[in-house]
């Protein structure tokens, strides 16, 4: 079951409207193992699951790591505008469903959602108010070492995704926090985005999300 802030209070002692998070950074980087902590840490959110139509990789879970649509199925929901926002990455469709974060909201629930760096334009344009934070290797030669254990890519896709990190580090100044994952250091990374969560509910939120 998602665990949720519902409600929280901010500076002025009344509840505050709730708050949407937006998670982003290179292919590697550990969005994934950094979201499986904050689900089963004290510290509660909503969480919205991406969609992609790409396949199923070993250790990925249903509906908990990604829907995992057809391709048919991602272009139906395209053409009824059921989307927040899509992008095709390395030759997959990833999209968010506007329902689940409208129904969320709806509820006063804080939301956080996992997309990919280029998704996180098109969410500002259409939610100013997000808080995006772009998580960040200690370095690409770590985040090389991540992608070959990870043992998914054919090398040219690995050579290919390090050169798409380069110029997506560059990026990281449009964001609104940068949270550095190094090797070994999760918890860190985690801790990072918990304070990162309480400062925005403490400045409170008086703008309506409207999708």
């Amino acid at each position: 079951m998602d665990k949720v802030i519902h409600g929280s209070p901010s500076v002025s002692g009344q509840p505050s409207k709730p708050l949407f998070f937006v998670l982003s950074g290179p292919s590697g980087v550990g969005k994934d193992a950094v979201l499986a902590r904050l689900k089963t840490s004290d510290y509660p959110l909503k969480f919205i699951t991406t969609l992609t139509t790409r396949p199923r990789r070993a250790k990925e879970r249903e509906d908990i790591d990604y829907r995992f649509v057809s391709v048919e199925r991602f272009k139906m929901m395209l053409e009824r505008n059921e989307l927040l926002e899509s992008a095709t990455v390395y030759g997959n469709w990833y999209g968010v469903p506007k329902d689940a974060v409208r129904q969320a909201l709806a509820q006063g629930y804080d939301v956080m959602l996992k997309v990919d760096i280029q998704g996180v334009v098109n969410i500002k344009k259409i939610v100013p108010q997000a808080v995006t934070i772009f998580l960040s290797p200690g370095s690409l030669k770590e985040l090389e070492a991540r992608l070959k254990r990870r043992r998914s890519e054919s090398a040219f896709d690995l050579a290919r995704r390090l050169e798409v990190a380069a110029n997506e580090m560059k990026e990281a100044s449009r964001f609104d926090y940068v949270v550095v994952n190094k090797e070994r250091e999760i918890e860190r990374a985690v801790e990072d985005i918990k304070a990162i969560i309480t400062a925005e509910k403490s400045k409170g939120n008086s703008r309506e999300i409207s999708l």
